[in-house]
């Protein structure tokens, strides 16, 4: 069943699975990733079209350390992981699929349903 065969290219970004990738697919090329980064919070960088970055700001540390362990557990939920890095009042999280050294839409849903948090 494809993508669109089973309507879920209607449903928004944090509502889908991240898909495995196998590899030996193009990552998305610059066209492609417009449309997807427009459905995620601003904050959201696409860098230089191969990884998504976003920094968050807490009041302190602990905060902090409760984001990365819920956007952790998103992580396990989802079996796509980011890299996460933390400290005093801030976590910035990186995004890319290492597979195929680019970005794939289910870096995308993870963004959004980072987003979420």
């Amino acid at each position: 069943m494809t993508t669109a065969t089973c309507g879920a290219d209607k449903m928004a970004l944090h509502e889908r699975r991240c898909i495995p990738c196998e590899g030996g697919v193009p990552p998305l090329g610059e066209e492609q990733i417009k449309p997807l980064i427009s459905q995620l919070n601003d904050d959201w960088e696409a860098v230089e079209s191969h990884h998504l970055e976003r920094v968050w700001q807490f009041p302190d540390f602990q905060s902090a350390l409760d984001f990365v362990n819920a956007a952790g557990a998103v992580c396990e939920e989802e079996f796509h992981h980011a890299d996460f890095d933390f400290g005093w009042g801030r976590a910035k999280v990186t995004i890319w699929t290492h597979k195929i050294d680019g970005l794939t839409e289910s870096d995308f849903v993870l963004a959004a349903k980072l987003d979420q948090l």
